[in-house]
């Protein structure tokens, strides 16, 4: 199964699609998608939108994951990420895509098993769990590779709780 993973972001969207075979994690691709901060924030989700498209047709991911909006001081901020999150969301739907989302805590408690982790400890084990020679330079990349073995670890414990 291919899972496309997804940070939103307004600015940057990342990207990361992670192959799992059995108990096998693999990263089939990292991106970062960027919109020029000097355009309109409707400009900037078109850009993003056909990103994800572009992505989809691409890679043919059988689901996507986005993480969902961290709501802290700044509310602006986060309805701009929820619009983005929208953005990724209507792509994958148009695609026909199954989507999942996750808390920005419950990405973090799937790769590093704290839900509190730095940025910084997230892209390290990022690395570990898949296997590559360094961790990913972009924060966004791995972040987003973060939801998809978020999703692929829920999808496991779903499998077992609902076996027959």
């Amino acid at each position: 199964m291919r899972v496309l993973g997804i940070d939103p972001g307004t600015y940057f969207m990342g990207i990361g699609l992670v192959d799992t075979e059995g108990p096998d994690l693999q990263m089939a691709h990292m991106d970062v998608l960027k919109a020029k901060k000097s355009l309109a924030l409707p400009d900037r989700l078109h850009i993003l939108y056909e990103g994800v498209l572009q992505c989809i047709d691409e890679w043919k991911p059988a689901v996507a994951a986005v993480e969902q909006p961290f709501v802290a001081r700044n509310v602006r901020s986060a309805m701009a990420v929820g619009q983005a999150q929208a953005i990724a969301m209507l792509a994958a739907t148009k695609r026909g895509l199954p989507i999942s989302t996750y808390s920005p805590s419950e990405v973090k408690q799937a790769v590093t098993d704290h839900g509190g982790s730095s940025k910084e400890q997230v892209q390290e084990m990022v690395q570990i769990l898949l296997g590559l020679a360094e961790a990913p330079a972009s924060s966004d990349a791995a972040d987003a590779l973060a939801v998809a073995i978020c999703h692929i670890n829920a999808s496991r414990v779903q499998e077992l709780t609902f076996r027959d």
